[in-house]
């Protein structure tokens, strides 16, 4: 079968992995990915043959699983968190169609936005941003511009790639950004290594956060207007307390 799954690992543990990205990975006979989440895997998955680039080759990375699996073999090609959230799936399809006798499986993963929400409580009950502030592949005027409109919109948002030793000044650029529009009081929060060793998590005001001092492993979530702390949990109310009948909303 020729044939590439594009898996979603989650955030860190086997536990954060679902079922179907585990049967994925046991069908396949290649895995392929970053060295790193290769050797995260593999010990679980003896006898398969792996490929492995270093970071910031993802065009060879799908290049190779497709020339593999266009030779005859099914290839596992894994990210971490969603395929799909700034992942492999996006990258893979587009090359696609020039190996169009391989079928793509896009298989679904727990996005760090969603497994740090659940460690801090439930800050995207109501409607959410999630911005990447790596300038990386994006300007950073664009960047900008879209936390100005989130901030204006009112959006919970949860900020991805926050800092690295090239960007180690940018979430406080952010958040200065930000404080254009909301207060300093607004409820914030961030988890580091979700899912793996060493995982921390915290709360703070926007204030504080200007002055946090995070790492390529946080995430971060900005809350809105209404987003408060509850017993040490980060909760944006949906409105399910102004519902007549108190019936689940949708």
């Amino acid at each position: 079968m020729k044939k590439v799954y594009v898996v979603g690992l989650g955030p860190g543990g086997r536990e954060y992995m679902t079922e179907q990205a585990a049967c994925a990975l046991r069908e396949s006979q290649v895995l392929c990915g970053y060295t790193v989440y290769i050797d995260l895997i593999a010990p679980d998955y003896p006898g398969k043959r792996v490929l492995t680039t270093p970071m910031t080759q993802e065009t060879l990375r799908c290049r190779m699983a497709l020339e593999t699996a266009a030779a005859g073999e099914t290839v596992a090609l894994v990210c971490s968190g969603d395929a799909g959230v700034y992942g492999m799936a996006g990258p893979l399809l587009e090359l696609a169609p020039s190996y169009p006798d391989v079928e793509v499986e896009v298989v679904a993963g727990v996005t760090a936005a969603l497994s740090g929400a659940a460690l801090l409580g439930a800050p995207l009950m109501h409607d959410f941003a999630v911005i990447s502030l790596s300038d990386l592949l994006t300007p950073w005027e664009q960047i900008a511009g879209r936390l100005r409109a989130a901030a204006g919109a009112d959006f919970c948002i949860c900020l991805y790639n926050v800092s690295s030793r090239r960007r180690a000044g940018y979430l406080a650029r952010a958040c200065s950004i930000l404080l254009e529009t909301l207060p300093e009081s607004t409820q914030c929060g961030w988890v580091r290594c979700i899912g793996r060793q060493g995982q921390q998590s915290g709360l703070l005001t926007l204030g504080q956060l200007q002055h946090f001092e995070a790492d390529m492993f946080t995430t971060v979530y900005v809350g809105k207007s209404t987003t408060h702390a509850v017993g040490g949990r980060m909760v944006t109310p949906r409105g399910y307390e102004n519902k007549r009948g108190g019936g689940e909303a949708r």
